[in-house]
């Protein structure tokens, strides 16, 4: 199963000491890419990065905000000095917005997430496809959601920030399709992450009487979206761009309004 493996590469993972970052930079890791934990908190990317380590992995940890062009070049800077190329950068930075009625939306929460969620990664996107323009090569990974595709009344900004994801996806696949860059989104839908669990809006996995749920009835795990986010960074994805890949399970919230 050589194809699905990632030894030899090296990838950036924005977001890489959050909920879904941690579980892509073990598996990316583990799978045997070099990995450089990217968040604005080095001391987290450190103690991430130092996991790695410790299991026997390759990895670094780089300090940057993803909306300032000068820090996000600086890390893709640092990375190829370290590594010598730039394979794969997972844009996984971003954040949930406040929720509530439409015509109560701040217009500064609105700006802010905006900021987050599209305009950094359109800034990563940009710096490394410039490395990667370089190279003739690579695979770029955005991470939308599906309350960019499907929407999600009480989060208007992030919905349309994520929506905006896909977009930007879809237009440079084909733009760099010809540069042999591949770029695809992954759009998790309710994850059971820790912070979501802590919220209490996480359905249990278990009935009154303690038996399992079926697992296709109940949140996926950050390790699903990790698996798929391997997966689009390693060799087995190579004929794939410019494509939508929902992690959701049969959940009815998760494909209709309500």
């Amino acid at each position: 199963m050589s194809s699905f493996r990632l030894d030899g590469k090296t990838a950036i993972i924005t977001g890489g000491a959050g909920g879904l970052g941690r579980s892509m930079v073990l598996q990316y890791a583990e799978a045997g890419a070099n990995v450089v934990v990217a968040s604005r908190n080095l001391e987290n990317c450190q103690e991430m990065a130092d996991k790695v380590k410790a299991a026997g992995g390759n990895a670094i940890a780089i300090a940057a905000d993803i909306t300032k062009p000068d820090q996000v070049d600086s890390m893709v800077e640092q990375t190829v000095s370290e590594y010598g190329a730039l394979d794969v950068i997972v844009n996984n930075a971003g954040r949930w917005g406040k929720g509530g009625a439409a015509e109560d939306t701040p217009l500064e929460d609105w700006n802010d997430i905006i900021e987050q969620c599209l305009t950094g990664c359109f800034i990563c996107c940009m710096s490394a496809g410039r490395q990667m323009l370089k190279q003739q090569s690579g695979k770029i990974i955005n991470v939308s959601s599906t309350a960019g595709s499907k929407g999600n009344p009480g989060q208007l900004h992030y919905s349309a920030a994520k929506a905006a994801v896909l977009s930007l996806t879809s237009n440079l696949a084909m733009m760099w399709s010809k540069d042999n860059i591949n770029v695809n989104a992954i759009l998790p839908g309710l994850i059971a992450t820790d912070e979501l669990k802590s919220y209490n809006i996480i359905p249990k996995t278990e009935d009154e009487d303690g038996n399992p749920i079926p697992r296709l009835t109940v949140c996926p795990t950050p390790e699903n979206v990790a698996d798929l986010a391997v997966f689009l960074a390693s060799p087995a994805s190579d004929g794939l761009t410019g494509e939508e890949y929902p992690v959701r399970t049969w959940m009815k919230s998760e494909r209709f309004w309500k």
